[in-house]
């Protein structure tokens, strides 16, 4: 896995030798994390996958091709994961509140862009919400912000 992640980033985006394999890896956990969330619900469509690349591509400074790519190793990694704690396991040790905060408004976006909420996807981002130690009161902003009438 770590190999995969490594040769990803190596062969695809240009990295200081400042920035170690744990960004390339949070890169990754996150993307991984916004890809369960849209498959929460059985239901992965164009718009959500639409919205996931441009998502990362913005969060990640990635082009579309590099974001396209980073996605389907997380898909990869996601079928292969038995849970999530490997990947909110890193996000918490090395992201800020505010920067996993943003995750978790991402991540929103995506529940809603099929403008429906399914119970799945509450139980998954609840449970979402309490591994990365994310304060209620800022999970209910993030999912009203993103609500759709």
């Amino acid at each position: 896995m770590i190999d995969a992640i490594r040769q990803f980033f190596s062969e695809h985006i240009e990295c200081s030798e400042a920035v170690g394999d744990s960004k390339d890896e949070l890169r990754l956990a996150a993307a991984a994390l916004m890809y369960e969330t849209a498959m929460a619900d059985y239901d992965l469509d164009q718009e959500e996958q639409t919205l996931i690349q441009k998502l990362v591509s913005e969060q990640f400074e990635l082009t579309q091709a590099e974001a396209k790519e980073l996605l389907v190793l997380a898909q990869s990694q996601v079928k292969d994961a038995t849970d999530l704690h490997g990947f909110t396991t890193l996000i918490n040790r090395n992201w800020t509140l505010e920067e996993r905060t943003l995750l978790v408004d991402s991540m929103w976006q995506v529940v809603y862009a099929d403008r429906r909420l399914d119970d799945h996807e509450v139980h998954l981002m609840r449970k979402i919400q309490r591994l990365l130690h994310i304060p209620h009161r800022e999970f209910v902003a993030s999912k009203l912000r993103h609500k759709r009438s």
